[in-house]
């Protein structure tokens, strides 16, 4: 969690027409994540093996290189866009409280400033520190957070102007259909999304053991929820104390939590700065990281030294940021950039991770990766259609009235409502309709695929001519790391209950068949795909 907290929960908070749903279905979506991880992180890191980084890693063992790149290149898009709005926030929030206009083009220079700053700061730390670096952050987060709620709850609630009567409240506490269709939206779209936060899949090989693992997300899990549901009521409460401002556009919804702010003094202003920062650097921190891994899981594994490795990923973030910078400048709508980025991980979640079927369960075959390639092509393709169906030709900003972008990929861009980005049904059919669409033909194609190649369609498509020693560097699932000491919690006793082929009603002879999907992917993989 990161600046955009103070923009997500209080929007739909301070919208009536979303209101308790929204904000339920934001707290639990932000939270539902983890619990996702908890059940399927251990059976992929079994797949994997101990030496694996992240899932790009999982791509690789259970299908191949294509998958690989294509993992490796929606997982960077994602936390890219999470890049621009972690800095799009935190110069917001900076130009908010020391009173410039945030639409005005004369503060561009100074919002500008704040993202370089936060950008170069976090990128020399983790630079020197890596992902130990982040994870101490993470665990300061959560007292900053706590700091936060602090703040707003005791201080700002207390303040005579914030305060309301409860024929006030009323007016912005609504059950809505258009709640509904948001808190729908929510759940499928975040997700996707955060199944390619590839800073969350480091937590589940950095864990020491799998209890751990699951200990830690579903505390983080109850925390996000509870935190987002508190800054969505406080969203409400902002509404309700100036209604009147809110429904003619004299104050915006995604402002909410600045308005409430606003009576206190230059103390309490500060003091929310400086942690709002460390909240959006525990979370860039965390995205570099992440990153970075991706890269440097292949640069060593194909023989680079550990600080060439490390100087390559670290000029990589350089060029990553840079254009992060510069898209934090046009200050797009925080939630607006998080579906862009939902929606594409959307077109790619089912084909990923239906890999966690590694056995034909009758007709349904388990996925090849030309099949599961295909599928992420038919959910664009289904972005595509959908927005041709209801005429979608242009993206516009619903508050300055901007034209984001044109022709048939604006459609990405979900500009479906003029009111808000998440209201009305037709951006809540979309991320229905967009995953389940992927996961069809996902399957579809790899039965197809394994009608016409058979065996070879069990295997990578890409194999690469490597020397053999480089070769085994690929060959995760079979490195010595894994634990085998047969301990509570240990990967073997995560493999004895996850992995297919180690089912009760297979014999040892069956389980080590090529038709498998386990053998043919460490056979691949060995001769280095």
């Amino acid at each position: 969690m990161g600046a955009w907290v103070v923009y997500g929960s209080t929007e739909m908070g301070a919208n009536p027409n979303l209101s308790w749903l929204g904000v339920l279905g934001y707290s639990g979506a932000s939270a539902f994540p983890a619990i996702i991880i908890c059940m399927i992180g251990p059976r992929i890191r079994a797949i994997t093996g101990e030496e694996a980084f992240c899932t790009t890693d999982f791509g690789l063992v259970r299908y191949g290189r294509l998958m690989q790149l294509s993992i490796a290149a929606i997982s960077v898009f994602y936390m890219f866009i999470y890049l621009v709005s972690e800095m799009t926030s935190i110069s917001n929030v900076y130009g908010l409280i020391v009173g410039l206009d945030t639409f005005s083009d004369d503060t561009v220079k100074y919002t500008t400033s704040i993202a370089i700053s936060l950008a170069v700061f976090t990128w020399f730390y983790t630079s020197v520190a890596g992902l130990p670096a982040s994870i101490v952050t993470d665990k300061f987060q959560a007292y900053l957070m706590f700091g936060l709620v602090f703040i707003l709850l005791i201080v700002a609630c207390s303040n005579s102007e914030n305060q309301v009567s409860k024929e006030e409240f009323a007016v912005a506490s609504n059950w809505t259909l258009d709640g509904l269709a948001a808190a729908v939206t929510l759940f499928i779209a975040i997700a996707c999304a955060e199944m390619f936060n590839q800073g969350n899949w480091q937590r589940v090989w950095a864990a020491k053991s799998v209890p751990d693992m699951r200990k830690g997300f579903a505390w983080g899990s109850l925390l996000v929820f509870l935190l987002m549901m508190f800054f969505g009521i406080m969203g409400m409460l902002a509404y309700a104390n100036d209604p009147d401002a809110y429904d003619n556009w004299e104050k915006f919804a995604y402002l909410a939590f600045f308005d409430l702010l606003a009576p206190l003094n230059t103390f309490f202003h500060v003091l929310v700065l400086i942690i709002v920062t460390a909240l959006a650097a525990s979370s860039v921190d965390t995205l570099q990281t992440a990153i970075a891994s991706m890269f440097s899981s292949d640069l060593i594994r194909f023989g680079l030294s550990d600080n060439a490795s490390r100087f390559v990923t670290r000029f990589i973030l350089v060029l990553i940021n840079i254009p992060a910078v510069i898209l934090s400048s046009k200050r797009f709508d925080v939630i607006g950039l998080f579906l862009v980025a939902d929606l594409v991980c959307g077109t790619a979640v089912l084909p990923v991770f239906l890999g966690l079927m590694t056995e034909d369960y009758g007709f349904i075959p388990a996925p090849t990766e030309l099949g599961a390639f295909l599928g992420i092509v038919s959910g664009i393709a289904a972005v595509l259609v959908n927005g041709k169906i209801i005429g979608f030709n242009e993206a516009v900003n619903s508050i300055t009235g901007e034209t984001i972008a044109t022709g048939p990929f604006s459609y990405f861009w979900l500009t479906n409502s003029s009111e808000c980005a998440l209201c009305g049904t037709t951006t809540m059919v979309t991320f229905i309709v967009v995953p389940l669409v992927a996961g069809f033909f996902t399957l579809v194609f790899s039965k197809l695929d394994v009608m016409v190649r058979g065996d070879r369609a069990r295997e990578p498509i890409f194999k690469m001519a490597q020397p053999e020693i480089e070769a085994k560097n690929y060959n995760l699932a079979e490195k010595e790391g894994v634990e085998k000491d047969g301990s509570e919690g240990s990967v073997e006793n995560v493999d004895k209950a996850n992995l297919v082929v180690m089912a009760a009603d297979v014999d040892e002879e069956e389980a080590v068949e090529p038709e498998s999907v386990e053998e043919n992917a460490a056979q691949s993989v060995e001769a280095g795909a």
